[in-house]
């Protein structure tokens, strides 16, 4: 066998153990693709265990931090925790008509032994309180129960206030016009006119604000005119 002869036969050994040597390969890598799915499937139940395991933990920090801001939020305070004098003033404050001592010891939840004379008593300290400090009102004893009135060096202050006019006498003609109408009521403001012969509008918008006179109707004519009346 000659020199060339021997080198081709090496080379095709060499590339026949290189061909047998590639399946070799081939085979670990179909099994490392075969064994990736069971890692694979292996690291999804993991993550799915993480995940799970973080959606828990979530819930539970959610389930603590609600728990504390409950516990965080400030009770309602018992009416017993209220000062008996701030009680007793605020219930006279809210209401516009007396309230008699049995409807306010109710109000207030207290015990019936001696909770009259305690509720005077404290009247009569907030009376004087109101006293020193120059207040404007003050519990008075009112048709067999307690309000708050207002001094009654405010009464003129007051009384502009809601416009009421201060008393005076009446004039000849609201004396006239008051005479006509307590007589002939109801009466319309043309048969007034008619009777005094002069225009009566202004005097009987004065009695009306007196509260003397009122509107009691409208007649049965053309125009339907107002008819009048005494309060």
């Amino acid at each position: 066998m000659s020199s060339d002869e021997s080198r081709d036969t090496t080379t095709t050994i060499d590339d026949a153990d290189v061909e047998t040597t590639s399946p070799s390969t081939s085979t670990d890598d179909a099994q490392h693709d075969q064994a990736s799915p069971a890692v694979k499937s292996k690291r999804s139940k993991s993550a799915k265990t993480s995940k799970r395991s973080g959606t828990h933990d979530d819930s539970n920090e959610h389930t603590t931090d609600s728990a504390a801001d409950d516990s965080a939020e400030p009770a309602d305070i018992p009416c017993g925790d209220v000062p008996l004098p701030m009680r007793i003033e605020a219930i006279l404050i809210s209401t516009d008509k007396p309230l008699s001592d049995a409807r306010l010891i109710e109000l207030l939840g207290i015990a019936a032994k001696g909770a009259k004379k305690l509720v005077h008593e404290t009247i009569d300290a907030l009376n004087v309180s109101y006293a020193e400090t120059g207040r404007s009102f003050r519990i008075e004893p009112l048709a067999g129960g307690w309000q708050i009135l207002t001094q009654p060096e405010v009464g003129t202050l007051l009384a502009r206030l809601h416009q009421v006019r201060q008393s005076s006498k009446l004039s000849q003609a609201a004396l006239e016009t008051l005479s006509i109408v307590a007589y002939r009521q109801p009466i319309m403001r043309a048969e007034i006119e008619a009777i005094r012969g002069v225009a009566s509008g202004e005097v009987l918008r004065g009695l009306m604000e007196r509260r003397l006179v009122k509107i009691v109707g409208r007649a049965e004519e053309l125009g339907r005119p107002m008819l009048y009346g005494t309060t």
